[in-house]
């Protein structure tokens, strides 16, 4: 019995996939919930699994293709040993066509008749002189039809159709962009739905948002101290790392409480202000950068956090992110940091208003009680939508995440 496997639903919204690579061929012997293929979305990979133990009996599809959320990948058929697929029968070869008859000679154009003299411009009629001396048309290419030999202003439109063009110069070569003379030593890669996306969603935020980035430092002295005194006891007691990145979700969303305009986004003519916080967190992957969503941030404490972050990581770095991870986030954290960026303006991820971008932590010199001493800094860069967020409330919304990082002591107690 062939049994179909079709396109399955791949979350609200995603109507249509790309078969990004066929992990079977046809005559594979394949058990129950085998890999088939690789499907890429708007957002995430995901793979279709055979729902019965059989054969590949044909492909459907190639890879590449672009598919509704339904539509049938292949066919399985089902208990079958797994022999190679007969080969489809060769088409019958087509005869040979018939020679086409030679086209039938052009018929000679008609010599026209010898011009008459020159047209006798003196004598024409007004319009017709100022037209030719307009249009620098020569006498001796008019051929009147007036009485006398006088031209009339349709004569000299006659001419002027006649008389050919002057020569445009030679049109240099268009010269290739890039290194296009080392094509052999090039690649192209088509890109993936992944990337794609990533493209347009950036580009979406520049051409519709008022985006502006503001920037300030913080002094990590207080939180490596604290993490550092901790880390073991928090690991032992949470089964967790404690990271850097569970106090920036806490000071954020102390932020986000006291500023909700950052929080918040704009849907045609109505700001929406979202009383929950739902925290995005950048990861970079092998595909591509993807943004998974740390669900009501605001009730979980430092161990959920770190849990939380690092199991979206996880399936990040393995492709297994759903739909249902990936969307409905309400503000952005990047930490760019980890590849050793010092200072960057982040791009906001539509339709929210506000992202943070965290960066390398880097010994400088500082003034502290009047003396210069060396710190842990590390810069923060917000960029926000100022159609709905004002300098000021960038600004403030900043300086609070800088003050709970320097004072953590303040994330611990609320205040």
């Amino acid at each position: 019995m062939s049994v179909e496997i079709k396109v399955p639903a791949l979350g609200e919204s995603v109507t249509e996939a790309t078969v990004a690579k066929w992990l079977v061929k046809v005559g594979d012997a394949v058990a129950i919930d085998q890999p088939l293929c690789e499907l890429e979305t708007d957002k995430v990979t995901v793979e279709v699994n055979a729902s019965v133990a059989g054969s590949i009996a044909d492909l459907a599809v190639e890879e590449g293709a672009t598919i509704q959320v339904g539509a049938v990948l292949c066919h399985i058929e089902a208990g079958a040993a797994g022999a190679a697929a007969a080969a489809p029968k060769p088409a019958a070869a087509m005869p040979p066509a018939a020679p086409k008859a030679p086209p039938p000679p052009l018929a000679a154009a008609p010599v026209p008749a010898a011009a008459p003299p020159g047209a006798n411009l003196a004598a024409s009629g007004p319009a017709a002189r100022k037209l030719a001396e307009e249009k620098n048309v020569p006498a001796a290419a008019i051929q009147p039809t007036g009485k006398d030999g006088r031209a009339t202003k349709e004569d000299v439109l006659a001419a002027l159709a006649s008389v050919p063009a002057p020569s445009a110069p030679a049109a240099k070569p268009a010269v290739p962009a890039g290194p296009r003379t080392r094509g052999d030593r090039e690649e192209r890669v088509r890109m993936t739905r992944l990337r794609r996306t990533i493209a347009n969603r950036l580009k979406e935020a520049q051409n519709t948002a008022a985006m502006l980035t503001t920037f300030n430092e913080v002094d990590m002295t207080n939180v490596m101290a604290l993490r550092e005194r901790l880390k073991e006891d928090f690991e032992k007691k949470h089964g967790a790392r404690l990271g850097f990145m569970s106090f920036f979700v806490k000071a954020c969303i102390a932020g986000l409480k006291e500023l909700p305009s950052v929080n918040a986004e704009i849907e045609g003519d109505e700001l929406v202000y979202k009383n929950y916080y739902d925290i995005g967190v950048a990861v970079g992957t092998p595909q591509g950068l993807v943004v998974p969503v740390l669900r009501d941030a605001d009730v979980l404490d430092f161990a959920g956090i770190e849990k939380g972050i690092g199991e979206l990581g996880r399936k990040a770095r393995d492709g297994k992110l759903s739909v249902a991870d990936l969307t409905g986030g309400t503000f952005t954290i990047s930490n760019g940091g980890v590849y050793g960026s010092l200072m960057s303006t982040p791009i906001l991820n539509p339709p929210q208003s506000g992202i943070l971008g965290m960066h390398k932590i880097q010994q400088r010199p500082m003034v502290v009680g009047g003396e210069i001493k060396a710190r842990p800094m590390m810069y923060l860069a917000m960029s926000y939508d100022h159609r709905i967020i004002d300098g000021r409330e960038a600004v403030l919304f900043l300086v609070r995440v800088k003050e709970c990082i320097e004072d953590p002591e303040r994330l611990l107690l609320g205040v």
